[in-house]
């Protein structure tokens, strides 16, 4: 019987067991999955284009082709036909026996999730803490209540002047930005961000927007307020795009459509 080389039957360090836990073992470390930057080219651009799949979909459509599809898409009909595949193992899309093919169930559950996890404080205090940072004046969030608006976040300005409002006040609609605000896209020739000079309060203005949830109703309003001698038109004018920019970027990040806030824009 031939002689058997020792290196050869000696195990190599990847096929040895990792070293039992306990007196005189160590537990195996894990090595940590790299960060999604780490992936190759090929892998990130796969991504970008099943997600491109996606969004090809449009709301008054019925099942699509792979033909139209893939022109949405900006793919060859190839590649879209093996995204499309993997797509439907995940239940992002369903293929009708006739050919045609279908947004998922998967999308339904993820959205559902989404509402659910949903937290209004994730959205508006960062918002706040934007404004009152870049204009250096309050910032504030109101919501509807009836035929009355409520403070539900605020933080005041780093300024020694400034207005005195509370969390929880409320406050009737219809006066001041934010009161006119909430009700403002009842309106057909409504202008945003609405701006109010001493209509709450003499010595105070204020510009506020209101920020829309995925089912186009208005969840609040978004806006900083001014002592007036303060606001003038240099303040107007750094204030004014920022409150639309926050109520836009919540309108987004609240699942909503902020195509109506930029048409009504200013």
């Amino acid at each position: 019987m031939p002689k058997q080389d020792p290196k050869r039957l000696a195990p190599s360090p990847e096929d040895a067991p990792p070293p039992a836990s306990g007196k005189g073992g160590k537990l195996r470390a894990v090595v940590p999955p790299g960060p999604v930057g780490s992936l190759a080219g090929d892998s990130v651009r796969a991504v970008d284009r099943a997600l491109a799949l996606l969004r090809a979909f449009r709301e008054e459509d019925g099942p699509l082709a792979l033909t139209e599809l893939s022109r949405r898409a900006g793919l060859n009909m190839t590649t879209a036909l093996r995204l499309l595949g993997t797509l439907e193992g995940h239940g992002f899309v369903k293929r009708l026996p006739s050919g045609g093919y279908l947004l998922g169930p998967t999308l339904l559950l993820l959205g559902d999730l989404f509402r659910r996890s949903l937290r209004l404080e994730h959205h508006v205090m960062p918002a706040l803490e934007r404004l009152r940072a870049e204009s250096r004046e309050s910032a504030a969030f109101f919501v509807r209540e009836g035929d009355q608006r409520r403070c539900v976040f605020r933080l005041d300005s780093p300024q020694l002047v400034r207005d005195v409002a509370h969390v929880g006040e409320a406050q009737p609609l219809g006066r001041g930005a934010h009161g006119r605000a909430l009700i403002a896209l009842e309106e057909s020739d409504v202008r945003l961000p609405v701006v109010s000079r001493g209509e709450r309060l003499p010595q105070i203005a204020a510009i506020a927007c209101p920020v829309l949830d995925s089912s186009g109703q208005v969840a609040g309003s978004v806006g900083i307020s001014v002592p007036l001698y303060r606001f003038t038109a240099e303040t107007e004018a750094l204030c004014v795009p920022l409150v639309l920019r926050e109520a836009i970027a919540m309108t987004r990040d609240l699942g909503g459509d902020p195509s109506r806030l930029e048409q009504a824009a200013r």
